[in-house]
């Protein structure tokens, strides 16, 4: 029964997931930006802007530059949920990838370093006057949920062992629309859980500056305001520009 209701859940979430994210990048990417507020100083061609985005998806750059503190805790906290993610490759592939295997044990680590970075974002939030007067019980429930997910998956590491070769069985059976047994570990039954919720609730939430970023007109556009006028479609139509300026119409 239990392992139905949580095939149940994951597919529900797995859904909401992907056509909510869908559709946000959807509306981000068909929303017309009609003027040029790119954040200078800025790249002048689109190859500098290739090379900020990197610097900024990579190295956190703009927060490096603005808080150093704050710099340290996000980055702990990505980076460690992006290899403990990696790690749990391992439960949907029937054969491990080799680079899943090596990256694995440093994987279990990752999660501490996932909820040192998540206590010190927290506790901005709460100790800081200015972030707290602007937080919002959303933003304390989100880490409250991400920190339940880490702590969670940390204790089934080296507290309360659960059977993993169940858990990739169940999952791969999940995968082929099969729903076998799964274990019934209180701590993976949380686990699970708190991931399901936080896939359900990820549409709708601030998590959505992940795919956001790779829209966001302040960092993708080309700072050539002086050499070129963005018009858009919607502006097409209108009387013909004084002579002299040049029209993008690639806006």
């Amino acid at each position: 029964m239990i392992s139905t209701v949580y095939a149940v859940l994951f597919y529900l979430a797995t859904i909401l997931l992907v056509v909510g994210v869908g559709m946000r990048v959807w509306k981000y990417a068909t929303t017309p930006v009609p003027l040029n507020i790119v954040v200078s100083p800025a790249p002048r061609t689109k190859r500098g802007v290739v090379f900020r985005m990197f610097r900024e998806v990579i190295f956190f750059e703009s927060l490096f530059k603005s808080n150093k503190w704050i710099w340290i805790f996000a980055y702990l906290f990505h980076w460690g949920m992006l290899i403990v993610l990696l790690r749990h490759l391992r439960y949907f592939t029937l054969n491990t990838w080799w680079w899943v295997e090596i990256i694995s044990p440093i994987g279990r680590l990752m999660a501490f370093a996932m909820l040192a970075g998540l206590l010190g974002l927290w506790a901005r939030r709460v100790l800081q006057e200015r972030i707290r007067y602007i937080s919002n019980p959303s933003d304390h429930l989100m880490l409250a949920l991400l920190v339940g997910i880490a702590a969670s998956g940390a204790l089934m590491s080296y507290v309360t062992h659960t059977d993993i070769i169940m858990v990739k069985a169940y999952m791969l059976g999940l995968l082929r629309f099969r729903i076998g047994d799964m274990p019934t570990d209180p701590i993976l039954m949380v686990h699970l859980g708190l991931v399901a919720l936080l896939m359900i609730i990820f549409p709708i939430s601030k998590l959505l500056h992940v795919p956001g970023v790779f829209f966001a007109p302040s960092r993708t556009l080309v700072d050539n305001a002086r050499e070129k006028r963005r018009v858009s479609k919607w502006a097409r139509n209108l009387p013909p520009l004084p002579e002299g300026i040049p029209a993008n119409e690639e806006a």
